[in-house]
């Protein structure tokens, strides 16, 4: 899988507020994927702080391109799990979300994913998935 056809991915099964969100795929691999989440103010909390629940969306829909890249194409999937930790802010700068796959089973996906503000090599966040693949 290229980065373009995650791209696709994103935009044939992804619902419009997530589109909103404006990610790209820089990167996909065999159990990895690099995703770009770009600063918006529309996505700032009162502060200036990138908020929470959109870097959770985030998280959660670059699972779906680093699960789709390690089984070569998009498959119905759905998430059973995700836990987020969130370490320090990120201000006006994208953010870089790597997710790994450290377990792909049959029927159930594991992954890390971690989240940096472009420049930085400290962790914004830190989340992991649990995803239940549906075919």
């Amino acid at each position: 899988m290229t980065p373009a056809d995650a791209e696709a991915i994103l935009q044939e099964y992804f619902a419009p507020w997530i589109k909103a969100l404006g990610l790209r795929v820089e990167e996909v691999g065999e159990r990895h994927a690099i995703v770009r989440l770009p600063w918006s103010d529309d996505l700032a909390r009162q502060g200036g702080g990138l908020c929470g629940q959109a870097m959770m969306a985030a998280a959660d829909t670059a699972t779906v391109i680093a699960i789709s890249s390690a089984r070569g194409g998009f498959v119905p999937m759905t998430t059973v799990q995700q836990s987020t930790t969130f370490q320090r802010p990120v201000t006006g700068k994208d953010v870089l979300l790597d997710v790994r796959i450290t377990k792909l089973g049959r029927t159930l996906a594991f992954t890390e994913v971690t989240l940096t503000a472009e420049g930085s090599t400290e962790t914004a966040a830190h989340a992991t998935t649990v995803y239940a693949i549906l075919a």
